[in-house]
């Protein structure tokens, strides 16, 4: 019997799911050569929020300084990533968007909704059940973060859960790190 190939989401996502599995097994340190180059700006992306209504993600960060991690239920660095996104949100929610992007690799909305219910950390949470906003951010894995500036430029970058985001928040915020 012949088989297959593989294409578009279904190759995207065998590919996407063993990049995780890959950073998984060893801790990778935030880099400035991941995701989108830095000072370019971030680039308009439909997800959908936990009920399925499609929104832009650029709308749930306009005006403001940002924080988008691209996220997974099942992802062991974004799990050990979630106490730094937690303090981020609540010492600098007010002056700082933070969203969580889950990928569509082995997720579901229902299942972001089942996680929330665990722990809702109080920020946004979308949906890329079309794989728009991991295409745009240019996002090979899970446990990218993404920081724009209150323009929409990119100034930071980084993957795995040997990111210093605390620190890298304070440095977007203008504030001194510890």
């Amino acid at each position: 019997m012949m088989g297959r190939a593989l294409a578009g989401p279904a190759l995207a996502g065998l590919v996407l799911a063993g990049l995780a599995l890959a950073a998984a097994s060893r801790p990778v340190a935030a880099q400035a050569d991941v995701s989108l180059p830095l000072g370019t700006q971030a680039p308009s992306a439909t997800v959908q929020d936990l009920s399925g209504k499609s929104v832009n993600l650029l709308d749930l960060v306009k005006g403001k300084p940002a924080l988008i991690e691209f996220w997974a239920t099942w992802c062991p660095l974004c799990a050990r990533l979630q106490p730094q996104m937690d303090r981020i949100h609540e010492e600098y929610g007010k002056r700082l968007a933070v969203v969580a992007v889950g990928v569509a690799v082995n997720e579901t909305a229902r299942r972001i909704r089942r996680s929330l219910e665990k722990h809702d950390p109080g920020y946004s949470h979308v949906f890329d059940a079309d794989g728009n906003a991991v295409r745009a951010y240019d996002v090979s894995t899970t446990s990218i973060v993404v920081m724009l500036d209150a323009r929409g430029r990119v100034v930071y970058t980084g993957v795995g859960a040997d990111q210093d985001l605390v620190g890298a928040v304070k440095k977007l915020l203008g504030e001194s790190a510890d």
